[in-house]
């Protein structure tokens, strides 16, 4: 039962939308390896590798601006992103030996020298705060806020527990307090809403935050993958120059993650692409 609830979490993560739709079909919780180029993202969001007109939305009426990729006139770079996902509850399931980290993806991605953004919860730096600390004091990477608990800004979003809308703020600052006591330095103003989904409530609630929530564009279809030459395939058909791609950074959920970008990086490096953090993304 535990590893079908963070099925759920993490297949919602993967597949999250700018705004998820209401009636979006629910998610089954066995590992699928994802076709390649097919995205099972619902809602209005682009497809992967479809452009988007604009780098950053505005935020009318108060609302955090979101960013799901650089113009279309970007010049061949791709920003690779990693979710570092515990959520607020999960600590039982730690204790009894469940894997939420990936020391060998951080360590891939540092013999590969590709620069990153990872996604972190601040539960997830609770659990690990010397591998926090390590990603987070490292120039090759930097870390943003993929909110405290884990838990949806915006219901339904595939089986998540809820956050108030009166606790979004709180949940946001305290992703960033456990960065700060984890001894985490390379830290940004960004934030990903757990399982993608969020609402106009959810921007103008984060707003005081100071944020920019960042969606993507690729979805590699990693979680609970199991065959990573078609999680590398999925996202090899996605990119475009200036895509967002989404990943994760969770042994237990994702296992064939570090596999595939071993796959990914060289190929798409042969085709003249130069990876970047998002932060350098946003600024193409």
């Amino acid at each position: 039962m535990a590893v079908a609830v963070m099925g759920t979490m993490l297949v919602g993560c993967d597949s999250g939308s700018e705004k998820a739709s209401p009636t979006s079909p629910s998610r089954t919780t066995a590992p699928v390896s994802p076709q390649p180029g097919k995205s099972p993202r619902p809602g209005k969001s682009p497809q992967p590798g479809k452009p988007v007109d604009k780098v950053e939305k505005k935020a009318p009426n108060g609302l955090t601006p979101v960013f799901e990729r650089a113009p279309t006139a970007a010049s061949k770079t791709v920003a690779l992103t990693f979710d570092a996902d515990m959520t607020a509850d999960q600590g039982p399931r730690a204790a009894r030996g469940e894997r939420f980290d990936n020391p060998a993806l951080i360590a891939s991605l540092r013999k590969l020298n590709v620069p990153s953004t990872v996604f972190m919860t601040g539960r997830w730096a609770e659990e690990y705060p010397d591998q926090a600390k390590s990603i987070g004091s490292d120039p090759l990477f930097e870390v943003a806020n993929h909110s405290y608990s884990h838990y949806a800004f915006k219901s339904p979003c595939y089986g998540l527990p809820v956050v108030g809308n009166n606790d979004m703020r709180a949940d946001v600052d305290r992703a960033f307090d456990a960065f700060k006591k984890a001894g985490v330095r390379n830290v940004v103003p960004y934030f990903r809403f757990p399982g993608g989904c969020y609402n106009d409530a959810a921007l103008r609630a984060i707003a005081p935050a100071k944020v920019t929530a960042v969606q993507w564009d690729v979805v590699s279809g990693d979680a609970f993958a199991t065959n990573a030459d078609a999680v590398a395939e999925q996202v090899l058909a996605g990119v475009r120059p200036g895509s967002l791609v989404v990943m994760h950074c969770t042994r237990s959920a994702a296992p064939v993650t570090e596999q595939a970008v071993r796959r990914i990086v060289p190929e798409l490096r042969e085709r003249g692409y130069r990876f970047v953090k998002v932060s350098d993304l946003m600024r193409r």
